[in-house]
């Protein structure tokens, strides 16, 4: 068989294989494996097309140690010539959702003419059998179903992408059937609409399809058609675990103890250390984006490092305590001030415990370096749980709202969370002059690793990569940060036009769209991505990323070998990145 390992930054390994079967070979041993605890440092594995993606702790493993412990797998795996990936999983005991279809898509007509068929024949060869969900990406909800008629395998997406999609959309692209869950952006071809909710939080499965099942499409506007789902089993079998650095919260608030918000700034949202075990679903892990901020202003108040704090961008956030509190703020340089209630006011440090009393409001002002503040209480807040986590993830909709005027933040006793640590106060250097913060009109240097599609660009767009600035937009949020470079970045000739199906991609990736003004990934970035990923930052910056504002020019600095070697990039370091190829039998498509 041919395979390649490719570097992913310093925590991932992409393994591309020949096929879908394959790929979802593998992860049910490697799950297996990882269940029998064979496979110590393996995290979150996440399937695609032909891909699977391999977090790993680089504490406990290295990615050539992880892949030497990989590859007695990856033999033999089922190679059927020219098979779909259904075959065989058809007859199996997986569940069977069936999914009600009007069949009134835009796209039907237009489809059936490419296809040679009438609209009678679509459908029928649509409803004709049924369909692996073989993998989840994009959004919550959103399952790539596998296994159709062979006159759909090579179905084209839309020249140009629709701005919106409606939600229950029944869709078509190269070899795959899916259903949008939500209104979004999209370039697949829609045929049909489904009234079935594909992702409710309120179920005690919140995914009607998960990857494993079997789904069966029905024509609504078929004589006799009457389809009714399947009941849920019981919500006690599908509890998700709740994160190792977090207990569940079980302990009631103190009685009118509370944050009150008084101005939430720009924006403030709830984030913990994240989600973990959701990838299936289409959950990425989201949390804080600057975990060392987050972890350093629990210590600060003696919390266990991943207990629930705010994360305030630019600023400008008012919190009032309605019973005595112990706060810290942390993460970007800001003046602080607390107003007490009889109008005596005092400067306050970041970095440090400040008590508060009954009435007494801490007030944030302008970061002088970096975006993004870290509010922590001592004892915690109560913060409500999303399969397993308190974060916001701002592109899927999962977790609290983001805070506005009003709102009040229950306090829970101290230790509800897990025992408080001592707090040293000499000990505490968490200010913004324990690090180096980015200030408006700066250049920031950020080392980056090679990505898995660092061999789609040449040598000319790794020097551009590296030779020229690149501005942070307004346009950036939690997803990514949108850079605009005076030149594009180009891909190499035999790649130009080329489909990448869709991959799993991390945080600190850097995805390279048509336009070739890049993206950087951060910690809401979707599951998957079809375009190729360049670079990947280097972990140890990835905390630094979530401290730059807008207007400030970004300089890459490559570490690692790339594919064009040391020669093209003077400035890569050769043990930095592991990167290893077998031989294929054609370049990915």
């Amino acid at each position: 068989m041919h395979w390649r390992a490719l570097p992913a930054g310093d925590q991932a390994l992409l393994l591309e294989l020949e096929d879908l079967p394959q790929t979802l070979a593998l992860l049910a041993r490697l799950q297996a494996a990882q269940a029998q605890g064979l496979l110590p440092g393996l995290g979150e594995m996440v399937p695609a097309a032909h891909t699977l993606l391999l977090e790993f702790d680089p504490h406990q493993c290295t990615a050539a140690q992880l892949l030497a412990r990989v590859k007695p797998l990856l033999q033999p795996l089922p190679q059927p010539p020219g098979a779909q990936p259904l075959q065989g999983a058809q007859e199996g005991a997986a569940r069977c959702v069936p999914i009600p279809v009007r069949y009134d898509g835009e796209d039907l007509d237009a489809l059936a003419e490419l296809l040679g068929l009438s609209r009678r024949e679509l459908i029928e060869r649509h409803t004709g059998c049924d369909y692996l969900a073989a993998f989840a990406g994009f959004a919550p909800g959103f399952v790539y179903l596998a296994g159709g008629h062979d006159c759909f395998a090579q179905v084209p997406r839309r020249a140009t992408p629709r701005t919106r999609v409606p939600a229950g959309a029944v869709a078509l692209a190269g070899h795959f059937s899916a259903i949008y869950p939500k209104a979004s952006p999209g370039g697949w071809q829609l045929i049909g609409s489904t009234p079935c909710v594909m992702w409710d939080l309120q179920r005690p499965e919140p995914a009607l399809i998960q990857p494993g099942w079997r789904v069966r499409f029905h024509d609504l506007e078929r004589p006799g058609a009457s389809i009714s789902l399947p009941p849920a089993p019981p919500a006690a079998s599908l509890a998700p675990p709740a994160p190792a650095q977090q207990a569940p919260i079980a302990p009631p608030p103190q009685p009118g103890a509370c944050l009150e918000v008084r101005s939430p700034g720009l924006q403030t949202l709830l984030q913990d250390g994240g989600r973990s075990g959701q990838t299936a679903l289409g959950v990425g892990r989201s949390g804080a984006l600057d975990g060392w901020a987050m972890r350093a202003a629990n210590r600060c108040v003696g919390n266990p490092p991943g207990t629930p704090v705010l994360e305030n961008l630019l600023g400008q956030l008012a919190l009032v305590a309605t019973g005595p509190a112990v706060l810290a703020v942390t993460g970007a340089d800001v003046p602080l001030r607390i107003r007490s209630a009889d109008g005596r006011s005092r400067q306050a440090a970041t970095g440090c415990a400040l008590a508060l009393n009954v009435g007494d409001e801490l007030q944030l002002g302008s970061p002088r370096a970096g975006a993004r503040c870290y509010v922590a209480v001592r004892g915690g807040l109560q913060a409500p749980l999303v399969l397993g986590s308190a974060a916001t993830d701002t592109l899927a909709g999962i977790g609290p709202e983001p805070l506005a005027a009003g709102a009040r933040l229950p306090l829970l006793p101290a230790g509800a969370l897990g025992p408080l640590q001592a707090v040293d106060a000499d000990g505490l250097a968490w200010g913004a002059a324990a690090r180096a913060l980015p200030q408006p009109g700066q250049t920031v240097a950020l080392d980056v690793l090679p990505g898995p599609r660092a061999d789609w660009f040449g040598p000319e767009a790794l020097q551009l990569l590296q030779g020229q600035p690149w501005q942070v937009t307004p346009q950036s949020n939690r997803v990514g940060m949108r850079l605009a470079g005076a030149k594009p970045l180009q891909r190499a000739p035999q790649w130009a036009g080329q489909e990448l199906p869709s991959e799993a991609t991390v945080a600190g990736a850097l995805q390279v769209p048509a336009s070739g003004q890049p993206v950087l990934f951060l910690a809401d970035h979707p599951l998957t991505g079809g375009y190729p990923v360049l670079a990947v930052l280097a972990s140890h910056h990835l905390d630094l990323a979530a401290q730059i504002p807008a207007d400030v020019q970004l300089r890459f600095r490559p570490i690692g070998r790339w594919p064009q070697g040391d020669a093209a990039l003077p400035a890569a370091q050769a043990d930095a990145a592991t990167s290893i190829t077998t031989t294929m039998k054609e370049p990915p498509r």
